[in-house]
């Protein structure tokens, strides 16, 4: 337990002592302590070192065997179908498991997914056993604020490579940029544009390499105009598919890395008197429910969402347990919707 007093010999070395080692005060040692976030990283670094050489006794964080579980799923938005999936198989496999779930839209957008400040302070206030981060971009002070105070995470679908050792679920983005492509060639095509998300963005990067593949082991040669970023955006899709059209030699059909950005495409091809897939074959990737929706039906690459999340959640309860996965990334296998909106191409 934490100790702020005076101490016999064998209780361990006060909070007092250890602030006067780490040359700070002792309520800035006992933030550190507590899992408060408002402190420098340098001085965090310096206090952790003290605990560590003094032998100073932390508070555990939570204790399974006492209490029901307590995790935090940490979602971008509440707003879309994607969270709606993430959330049912979180769901699902917390009930299995005996747990409960808060559920937190806290991701400051404006810092491209990153949890604003203060959300790790409310994590430690609550004493959640541990958390799942869906399409999170995480800074390197918040990924040591979560080992030092030994907090068990998974990343669900990250944004960009996590650090080694980081435990990650996702979906196989290549092997679906893959067959997407090799569906559209085996219809014929081969003047095929792909519209893909961030370029940054691990998910993304990894679909167009895929769709890439495709198209080299087809002996089709790959064309640099008819890749576009979207930023998995339905409003920048309309408008990089209205570039793709006033292209002197327009695609045939395009490969659209997220069931979202395709209904922008779709609004763009409305727009220009085109039918699908008459004059244009569509693919998107997510199988969200939109894409049974529209008219006609997407044909779009499905990835697990649900599958994804309960897996996250299963690794996570392994984590909090001791136990430590083999494998820091679990892929779950992609697969072709066929639907209504592919065909071959005009003669």
């Amino acid at each position: 337990m934490v100790r702020t007093g005076s101490a016999s010999m064998t209780a361990g070395p006060t909070l007092a002592v250890v602030a006067r080692e780490a040359g700070v005060s002792v309520p800035t040692a006992s933030k550190v302590v507590n899992g408060r976030e408002d402190v420098a990283p340098e001085t965090r670094r310096r206090v952790t070192e003290a605990l560590d050489r003094l032998g100073y006794v932390r508070r555990p964080r939570f204790d399974a065997a006492k209490s029901p579980g307590l995790v935090d799923l940490v979602v971008h938005s509440l707003e879309s179908s994607w969270s709606g999936a993430v959330l049912h198989g979180v769901e699902a496999a917390a009930h299995d498991a005996g747990l409960e779930v808060v559920v937190s839209a806290g991701l400051n957008r404006t810092r491209g997914g990153r949890p604003e400040r203060g959300w790790l302070d409310k994590l430690t206030a609550r004493g959640s056993s541990g958390v799942l981060f869906n399409l999170a971009e995480l800074t390197s002070s918040q990924y040591a604020w979560l080992e030092q105070h030994r907090i068990p995470f998974v990343m669900i679908d990250p944004v960009l490579e996590p650090p080694p050792g980081v435990v990650s679920v996702g979906a196989a983005n290549w092997h679906g940029g893959v067959i997407a492509t090799e569906h559209l060639l085996s219809l014929g095509h081969e003047r095929i544009a792909v519209i893909a998300g961030h370029q940054r963005k691990m998910c993304s990067s990894a679909r167009v390499a895929g769709f890439r593949s495709a198209l080299a082991s087809a002996g089709v040669r790959h064309r640099p105009e008819y890749v576009r970023h979207a930023g998995f955006d339905e409003t920048v899709a309309h408008r990089r598919m209205l570039e793709l059209l006033d292209l002197p030699e327009p695609p045939t059909a395009v490969f659209v890395c997220s069931d979202r950005m395709a209904l922008g495409v779709y609004e763009a091809l409305a727009e220009g008197g085109l039918s699908v897939p008459d004059d244009m074959s569509v693919v998107g990737f997510d199988d969200l429910p939109e894409s049974r929706w529209v008219t006609p039906a997407l044909t779009t690459v499905r990835q697990p969402l649900s599958e994804m999340a309960a897996t996250a959640l299963r690794l996570l309860v392994r984590m909090m347990d001791g136990d430590r996965p083999e494998s820091t990334r679990t892929e779950l296998s992609t697969r072709l919707i066929t639907r209504a909106s592919t065909g071959a191409p005009r003669a």
